[in-house]
C-alpha cells in the first residue's frame, strides 16, 4: 500500500493546472488532479472524498496545514513552501 500512496503523491507533482486558492479549493483541486491521473474519486460521507480502488475504498480529508489531523484518515495536505500537496497515510 505504501506505493500507492506515492503513487497519489505523484499526481499533485506536475499537474494539468496549478493550484490557485482564489480559482478553486484545495479539496476541489486534489480531486481534479487525481481525476486527471485516472483515479476514481468517490464521495465519501464521513471524509472529504475517497478513492476506489477495485472495490477497496481509500478515505482522504485535506488540509492547508499538517497540524492536529486526525490520524485515523488519509490526509492530503499543502505544503505551501513547496507549492504542492503531500500524502499523510492513516495510522
Amino acid at each position: 500500500m505504501p506505493q500507492l500512496y506515492e503513487v497519489i503523491e505523484q499526481a499533485f507533482k506536475k499537474p494539468m493546472v496549478s493550484h490557485d486558492p482564489s480559482k478553486q479549493s484545495l479539496k476541489a483541486w486534489v480531486m481534479f488532479c487525481l481525476r486527471d491521473k485516472g483515479f476514481k474519486v468517490i464521495y465519501a460521507q464521513n471524509a472529504d472524498f475517497a478513492i476506489d480502488r477495485k472495490g477497496e475504498k481509500l478515505y482522504f480529508k485535506v488540509s492547508n496545514t499538517a497540524e492536529n489531523l486526525d490520524k485515523e484518515f488519509n490526509w492530503v495536505v499543502w505544503d505551501s513552501d513547496a507549492k504542492t500537496a503531500i500524502v499523510i497515510p492513516s495510522e
